[in-house]
């Protein structure tokens, strides 16, 4: 900016500020505008106390007449004595057979008479209420208008209808035609409430029809409930014009599945052909049940799956939404331990989802489904579903998909988290099967997880024996390769100490890395039940010895403080059985590390495989009791086997076998003669670098 520029700007300020001090009003003047200000607010209060004085216009002859041919046309006749009847929103208007109209208009639980809006007789009422009797009357008018047939239902008397069997329970509401209430009746929450995994206080669903004029959402009528038989209950509006739209709900004996079917005719009336789409929206907010919430939020998410079969979730730990357009064929909002899940029969076209985590002492997750299907008018049966309301239960679901989804494979059973594929093989093919076998004839869970451990450590006893075996081998060698160590110190001498090493290793017929391949083998199963234990519901609220619950942590002492840095994954308690856990693998480390030739000598690595059980501490404390209690049961097992291989393992025989290994003529594998060959030129490279130093000093 020039010189000249900036001289402009400046001068243009001081005008205008300038002319805005010359201009501002006068103390007196400020003064007389206050007092203007505070007598017309005075005004407006006084007229507003002052009785009968309307802030809208009254009643026309013209509206009067409307309102007579709205309730005529929209209203609903009584046959015994005439008289029809029309309630919308906050207003009941009724026409008797001689044409006379009556009713009322609610203004926050007053009741203003219509006859004192048309005649504009409101001298009894507030300017207040007078004013917001006459907006209520004609917004009802308008309603009505909008809604045409609809209009009548879209005020009533909320009233349930009840569906029960063995499991579930339900509540039908007519206000939206919808479960308002799903209680399960074999399960409690935490505080000793009966899990709902519907509620009309946080959760709804609901239709969306589009006709050539209107949106309507059925959450906005009143429907009609037809009790058709004892499972079996029909939520259904009349729409007019011959028209019928409702939802029936059919629940199966002794089971947590809802059928749930939309069923309609004389639709073409009211919807045009052209319209071949239907929306539903569906609203969980999701609460808590269990006493662990940090592991419950870990496992609660919006689930669905693609109509090829693959499974996907939305974040479990922040805030996440995701526009779908692909078919779906079921969403669930899933929790640890329970889920609602809605199957298509057919498809959802597409689909908008959004989870919320919620930092609330009651809730965890806030859940926001809208769906598009496909939709005909003149289909008698436009949409199905299945409603799944009830534990994650892997043998439950099993038989979902074989029983009602015979030809298609649901993939129900990825809502229970089983680790990645090699470990859910383990499972659902071995874990699975044989705890629900056990639990059959067997009560008590801790004496079946007892079993369990001791069955698996059965199954892995050879590969554990390999092991063992190989460590003795290695800790017999241990004064031999001290001595080795001890004739070729120092980083020069490496890769002649790690020669002669090999070869003592060649004749004695051990191998160092032979005990790792059956810990390895292991890993698995332990992975395994690291995914199992945490997921099996039959583990929820059972309790052994001082664990109340096997699928939440065993508190011994709790505070409410947070540690910093620590609360997240170790909690504001101290779990027994992952203490016990702790203490027992501290004492199995030792018992190994007693085993390693180079434990001596390497002080820094014996530091830290005492290290990781500190840290297990840290990571299983919040998790299921029943998980550290296996931990701990097979730790204790492992060292069992231990001390009686040792016992029952002769120590010299097995040195006299190495010592008559060591004369047998060795055969080189390929393997090990590439080593050897691999060795002698490193050494020779070491030799040259060496000379090359050695000529440069």
């Amino acid at each position: 900016m020039d010189k000249n520029s900036l001289t402009g700007l400046l001068l243009m300020g001081l005008v205008i500020f300038g002319f805005m001090y010359l201009n501002r009003p006068s103390a007196e003047e400020l003064e007389r505008q206050r007092l203007e200000r505070e007598q017309m607010e005075e005004q407006e209060r006084q007229k507003a106390a002052e009785p009968g004085l309307l802030t809208l216009d009254s009643i026309t002859p013209a509206e009067i007449n409307s309102i007579t041919a709205t309730v005529r046309q929209l209203g609903v006749t009584d046959t015994v004595t005439g008289a029809t009847t029309l309630n919308v929103d906050k207003v009941t208007l009724s026409l008797s057979a001689d044409n006379a109209l009556s009713g009322d208009v609610n203004v926050n639980g007053e009741k203003v008479p219509v006859s004192s809006i048309v005649n504009n007789d409101l001298s009894s009422f507030s300017g207040s209420v007078a004013a917001a009797a006459v907006k209520n009357l004609r917004d009802g008018l308008a309603a009505a208008a909008r809604y045409k047939g609809l209009a009548r239902h879209l005020s009533g008397d909320s009233t349930t209808v009840k569906l029960e069997n063995k499991y579930l329970s339900l509540e039908l509401s007519n206000k939206g035609g919808v479960i308002s209430r799903a209680t399960l009746l074999d399960y409690d929450s935490y505080d000793s409430t009966k899990i709902a995994l519907l509620d009309p206080e946080t959760d709804s669903y609901g239709f969306t029809l589009t006709s050539a004029t209107q949106r309507f959402d059925t959450r906005e009528f009143f429907f009609t409930p037809i009790v058709e038989n004892d499972s079996t209950v029909l939520m259904q509006l009349d729409m007019g014009d011959g028209a019928k739209w409702g939802i029936r709900y059919t629940l199966p004996k002794d089971s947590y599945l809802v059928n749930i079917d939309v069923v309609q005719s004389g639709m073409q009336a009211i919807i045009p052909s052209s319209v071949a789409s239907m929306d539903m929206n569906w609203h969980q907010k999701m609460r808590r049940y269990e006493s662990g919430r940090v592991f419950e939020e870990r496992n609660s998410a919006l689930y669905y799956m693609f109509i090829d079969g693959d499974v996907e979730n939305l974040s479990e730990s922040s805030d996440k939404s995701k526009e779908i357009n692909q078919r779906l064929k079921w969403i669930a909002c899933k929790n640890q331990f329970f889920s609602a899940v809605l199957m298509a029969r057919t498809n959802f076209s597409s689909a908008n989802l959004e989870s919320k985590v919620l930092e609330s002492p009651e809730f965890i997750k806030d859940m926001n489904i809208d769906v598009t299907m496909e939709y005909s008018a003149g289909l008698a049966n436009p949409a199905s579903f299945v409603m799944y309301l009830g534990p994650n239960s892997y043998p439950l679901m099993s038989g979902i998909e074989k029983n009602i989804f015979p030809d298609e494979n649901m993939h129900l059973n990825e809502l229970i988290p089983l680790g990645w594929p090699i470990f859910r093989w383990i499972n659902t093919l071995i874990i699975i099967p044989l705890f629900t076998f056990l639990g059959s004839f067997i009560s008590n869970y801790g004496i079946i997880i007892l079993i369990l451990t001791i069955f698996i450590k059965m199954i892995l006893f050879p590969f554990t024996y390999k092991s063992y075996m190989s460590q003795a081998r290695m800790r017999l060698l241990a004064p031999e390769i001290k001595a080795i160590n001890d004739k070729y110190p120092g980083n020069e001498n490496a890769m002649k100490r790690q020669q002669e090493t090999m070869a003592l290793y060649s004749r004695a017929g051990a191998n160092p890395l032979s005990g790792c391949l059956p810990l390895l083998l292991q890993m698995p199963v332990l992975v395994a039940m690291f995914w199992f234990f945490p997921s099996a519901i039959e583990l929820r609220g059972e309790s052994f010895l001082w664990a109340k619950d096997l699928a939440a942590p065993d508190a011994i002492i709790s505070w409410n403080a947070n540690i910093p840095f620590i609360s997240s994954t170790f909690g504001n308690h101290v779990s027994l059985f992952c203490l016990l856990m702790t203490v027992t693998n501290i004492l199995y480390t030792r018992i190994n590390m007693q085993n390693q030739p180079s434990s001596s000598a390497m002080p820094g690595m014996k530091w830290m495989m005492y290290l990781m059980p500190v840290m297990f501490l840290f990571i299983f404390n919040n998790y299921a009791s029943g998980l550290s209690y296996y931990y701990f049961l097979s730790l204790l097992i492992t060292i069992v086997q231990t001390y009686a291989v040792r016992k029952f393992v002769s120590e010299d025989k097995m040195r006299a076998k190495m010592a008559e290994n060591a004369k047998k003529p060795k055969k080189k594998s390929g393997f090990m003669a590439r080593l050897e060959e691999a060795q002698r030129r490193q050494q020779a490279m070491l030799r040259e670098q060496q000379k090359q130093k050695g000529k440069r000093r």
